[in-house]
């Protein structure tokens, strides 16, 4: 993580932010300084940034730098706001840094001017499931609240709009360029390998990740996975039924998500599926609940909730065998909890980018749980070989043939 100069972390009219990256992030972050009075410069090496025409819509004359991050730039500059899709481990960033420059990112701004209370919600998987559920919560309790940060609307956008509470899904990325956060509550759902392209190592993605903690008033964690602890006092979710946890699964004629023991619902009352999903439904409660929000909001909204489109969303069935679109599933964290979720033989559409994360991990779940994968995409030949033997594996050349080969062996009960 980068550590920002004090001197210069706080907005002050007398400093030169330079932007780094405009596309959404970068497009929220010059629109704030701009309209605030801050002098401003944004750089992005594309000869067409993304925003650019909409920016020069409000601000016609603001300069845009289609180039580099040179020296001259880092020279001018105090502060670089940088862009969660851009590696502050750089070398021009680096070089910044060096020279004392601050370098921080959208959510340090934010965190310096929100003026109510934050949710802030972090973790491998489950975040923005996490962060609807419990923007859902508070809006059924009757209170506004503005729901952002890596998922929907940018932070600063957010700060527009009277609220009464701020949730905000928090990225790895947005994290290790921020300081002044102080949440009301922070929450690390759960740790796996991601991301591993962007981090020197997995303790450095953790650390990232953890970071959240810092300075919030109170903290939940999944106490079925040792690394999201944070100390004593925390707040604890688990799918375990014998944990001893502030929120859990109870046995209660059926099995319930609860508070001490105490059952508020039964898990066949909820529109999403999945174990991970009840812990996403706890992690919900236990966030909600801490800050105030009534049992009877939070009840209704884990009945009413859908899902999130492409994140464990059913789309169909037929002929006994459901489709599910978890094409969200973007790390081995997140594949084996969809697929340990079910409770059906599963046809597996794998394939992409696995961004060096160690897909060998999950052969054990696929010979367990996986009667077939049909892989396509950048890394399948990493992927076949990790998971030879572990079951039947096709390639497949594109989406359309995947889903005609899986149609093709599903039978009534499969998933």
């Amino acid at each position: 993580m980068l550590s920002m100069n004090n001197s210069q972390s706080k907005q002050h009219k007398d400093l030169n932010y330079l932007v780094v990256g405009l596309g959404v992030t970068g497009f929220s972050v010059a629109k704030y300084l701009l309209a605030h009075g801050y002098r401003c410069r944004v750089q992005d090496t594309r000869d067409i940034p993304p925003f650019i025409k909409p920016l020069q819509g409000i601000y016609p004359h603001v300069e845009v730098k289609k180039q580099e991050l040179d020296g001259e730039l880092i020279a001018w500059a105090d502060v670089l706001v940088v862009s969660p899709g851009l590696s502050i481990r750089r070398a021009d960033i680096l070089q910044a840094t060096e020279l004392g420059k601050s370098v921080i990112g959208d959510i340090e701004l934010f965190a310096q001017a929100a003026d109510k209370p934050v949710i802030a919600i972090t973790g491998s998987n489950g975040k923005s499931t996490v962060t609807r559920l419990v923007g859902d919560m508070i809006i059924a309790d009757g209170k506004a609240v503005g729901i952002g940060g890596n998922i929907g609307i940018a932070a600063l956008d957010l700060l527009s709009t009277p609220v009464d509470y701020y949730v905000l899904e928090l990225s790895s990325y947005q994290l290790e360029t921020t300081q002044s956060l102080k949440p009301k509550i922070a929450a690390v759902l759960n740790l796996s390998e991601d991301h591993l392209d962007r981090y020197r190592s997995y303790a450095d993605y953790i650390q990232a990740k953890v970071h959240i903690y810092d300075d919030a008033d109170a903290c939940v964690s999944n106490y079925d996975d040792e690394g999201t602890k944070h100390d004593t006092n925390d707040i604890q979710f688990s799918i375990n039924p014998e944990a001893e946890v502030e929120f859990g699964v109870i046995d209660n004629d059926g099995v319930c998500l609860g508070h001490r023991g105490d059952p508020w619902l039964r898990v066949d009352e909820l529109k999403i599926s999945g174990k991970h999903n009840w812990a996403n439904c706890l992690a919900a409660m236990a966030l909600a609940h801490t800050v105030g929000i009534s049992r009877k909001a939070i009840v209704e909204s884990l009945k009413n909730f859908e899902g999130i489109p492409h994140r464990s969303q059913w789309v169909a069935e037929s002929n006994g065998v459901e489709w599910i679109n978890d094409s969200k599933a973007t790390n081995v964290g997140a594949a084996r909890a969809s697929i340990e979720g079910r409770d059906r033989p599963v046809i597996l559409i794998a394939g992409g980018q696995s961004k060096n994360a160690d897909v060998g991990a999950l052969a054990r779940v696929l010979k367990e749980r996986v009667k077939l994968v049909l892989l396509m995409g950048e890394d399948a030949d990493r992927m076949e070989q990790a998971w030879r033997g572990a079951t039947r594996i096709e390639r497949v050349d594109s989406m359309k043939c995947a889903v005609a080969r899986a149609y093709a062996n599903a039978k009534s009960g499969d998933c």
